[in-house]
């Protein structure tokens, strides 16, 4: 059975899918770009308050679905620029303690919605 998870204290969709869906005992979160969800506004201008404001996305979706990062079993990081890898994995790695770190790729795209500069996605599990 699939549950749509839906929160306010996340960015609205701005396409035909959901912020994220519950499959079973798996939660499948759509990619998170940095925008505020009260504004609607984009965080630009340092990768680290970008990626700081996805996580925090990240966090109100898993928390809409009685979850926590404890739980994240992947993640994927889509970036603009590779050569901002060291800060956003600075402002990444305030959400995971190194014992439950998840799985993760970091890949370098052309291009992102709305020309941000990073998207992560995640995958987190109740087991």
């Amino acid at each position: 059975m699939k549950k749509i998870i839906q929160t306010d204290l996340a960015p609205a969709p701005i396409g035909p899918y959901n912020q994220a869906i519950l499959a079973g005992n798996t939660l499948y979160i759509s990619g998170q770009i940095p925008m505020d969800p009260e504004t609607q506004e984009l965080v630009s201008g340092d990768i680290k308050l970008e990626t700081d404001r996805v996580m925090l996305n990240l966090k109100a979706i898993l928390e809409a679905a009685k979850m926590n990062f404890g739980q994240v079993v992947k993640s994927s990081i889509f970036v603009k620029d590779m050569g901002q890898f060291a800060a956003i994995n600075e402002a990444y790695a305030k959400y995971f303690s190194a014992d439950s770190a998840p799985a993760r790729e970091t890949v370098e795209v052309a291009n992102l919605p709305r020309y941000v500069n990073v998207e992560i996605s995640m995958i987190a599990t109740l087991d």
